[in-house]
């Protein structure tokens, strides 16, 4: 399994979410310190009703959580949109 599978199944597994898009943006960053130990850059669009009532900081904390170990080797940069389903309605 590669690591956008991964990531995918991971957070499928922890949010259920409407969405779950995960680009490896890792290419873009050629020669950047985190690409050179091996980390890749991803970006993340995540819609779920998990997020209902929790704030920004609160829904990074969940996927980080959820990420677990990945965060720590497989994964060096990770920009988020974590939405709930009526706040993707409107983006």
């Amino acid at each position: 399994m590669n690591r956008i599978e991964t990531i995918n199944t991971l957070l499928r597994e922890g949010f259920a979410p409407q969405e779950c898009q995960v680009d490896d943006e890792s290419a873009l960053h050629a020669g950047h310190a985190g690409a050179a130990s091996g980390g890749g850059h991803f970006r993340l669009r995540l819609v779920s009703a998990r997020f209902e009532g929790v704030g920004k900081v609160g829904r990074h904390r969940l996927v980080y959580d959820c990420l677990g170990e990945l965060m720590q080797k497989e994964i060096h940069a990770l920009a988020m949109t974590l939405l709930t389903p009526t706040e993707a309605a409107v983006h």
